[in-house]
Order: structure tokens, then sequence, then C-alpha cells
């Protein structure tokens, strides 16, 4: 089991009256491999619940384990380990730096992981870049480069450490319908291609129907959480 959550709860503002539980007890199991999408009305609590999944977030209460290990108590120097070992990062925006190029965003995880980045790692990146089709754009900077082709680097550099699960906040939200399409066949692609697991958090029904399964948050609960048995035909 790759993750596995256990009564989770989440609140803000301990002990002020304007204290506020935003996650009501969530359980949850991500196994290696799975493409899972994640749903819910704004203001439901999955973006906090990604970054719990994440360890960008503490949560309040419940247990934590993340590829057999138990994190919640770990401290934030621990925390950071385990996120690079395990964890992969697509968001909405795709947070690149303007002054690199497209190979040196990719090896950015590397770089902050070990203070260098090896050529064998270097070579890996170009790999990642050519398998995300921009092979002729290594070198160009984000400003260069469409809002589809910028959402490929981030894809590229989120697998560049090679994590076994990807979490993804709204990935295609700031894309056309045309690159949101082309950057979630990538997404399917490097799932079947390399096993990485996924979990997608998307407003989209169309792009949920193609995940393998759906998890459902309504007021910072579980309301549904079951296998998405069209999405074979879509493949």
């Amino acid at each position: 089991m790759l993750i596995e959550l256990r009564d989770v709860r989440k609140s803000y503002n301990l002990g002020r009256p304007s204290e506020a539980e935003v996650l009501h007890g969530i359980s949850l199991q991500v196994r290696r491999g799975e493409f899972i999408a994640l749903m819910g009305p704004s203001g439901s609590g999955k973006s906090t619940l990604l970054n719990i999944l994440g360890l960008l977030e503490r949560m309040t209460s419940g247990g934590y384990r993340l590829d057999g290990e138990v994190v919640q108590g770990l401290d934030d120097a621990a925390l950071t380990l385990r996120r690079r070992r395990t964890l992969g990062f697509v968001f909405q925006f795709h947070h690149l730096l303007p002054a690199f190029s497209a190979l040196e965003n990719v090896t950015l995880p590397a770089l902050m992981a070990e203070g260098r980045v090896s050529s064998a790692q270097r070579e890996h990146a170009r790999s990642l870049l050519d398998a995300v089709g921009l092979a002729q754009a290594m070198d160009k900077r984000p400003a260069e480069l469409s809002g589809g082709m910028q959402q490929r680097v981030a894809m590229a550099r989120a697998l560049v450490m090679n994590p076994p699960l990807v979490l993804a906040d709204e990935p295609t939200g700031n894309l056309d319908t045309v690159s949101s399409a082309e950057v979630f066949a990538l997404m399917r692609r490097i799932h079947a291609e390399r096993g990485t697991a996924f979990v997608v958090v998307t407003h989209d029904p169309r792009l949920a129907v193609r995940c393998d399964r759906l998890v459902e948050l309504i007021d910072g609960r579980i309301a549904r959480d079951e296998p998405m048995p069209t999405s074979a035909e879509f493949h």
C-alpha cells in the first residue's frame, strides 16, 4: 500500500474562536499504480487533503502511513526527505522558474535534493522531456512555451526523481480544451508505461470518468469512493 490515511482531521486556527475543522475523519488508501480522480465542490477540502497527502500540511489528528512508514510524527527535515523520495507534484500553475530553461527546470528537484545535477540525472531529464514531446524545446525558457508545453515541462519535473506517486492539483484547470486533453492523455500514458500512481484533483467530470477510481469529498468527508468502470474505453 502506497498511502494509508486513518481518521485524518484537519483544523485551522486551533484554540481560537475562529477555529474550524475542514477535514472530518478521512480514511483513504492509495495503492501502487492507481489513477484516482479527487472531486468535490469548492470548499470541500480537496486541496487541504492533497496538501496533507503531499506532506505540505500537517494534519491535526489521525494516522498516515506513506510507503509503509508512519510519517505524522516526523520533523520537517524528515518530511522533506520523504516527500522528495516518494512524491511528485503538478499544480494548476506550473511554477516554472522563468530564468531557467525547460531542461534546467526539470533538473531542479535533483539540484535541490543533492546540491548538484549529475550527468546521469541530466540525461534522465532529457529523456523525460523527449517522452513528453519537448525534445526540441529543452533550451527554451517558459515564456517561449505555450501553456500546454509549460505544463508538460512541469510533468517531466514531477517525474525526474522517479516517484511512485504524482499528486496533481487541477493540472489542466488553466489550459484550453485541446491542451487540457493533451496533458491528461500524457498523464494516462505515463501511468500506463511507468506504473506511476496519480491522484488528480479536478472539477471536470469529463476527465474524472477517464480515471480508474473516483473519490468525492463533500463538506470535508468522503461521500463517494468507487471504481470508474467506463474508464477503460478512454485508455
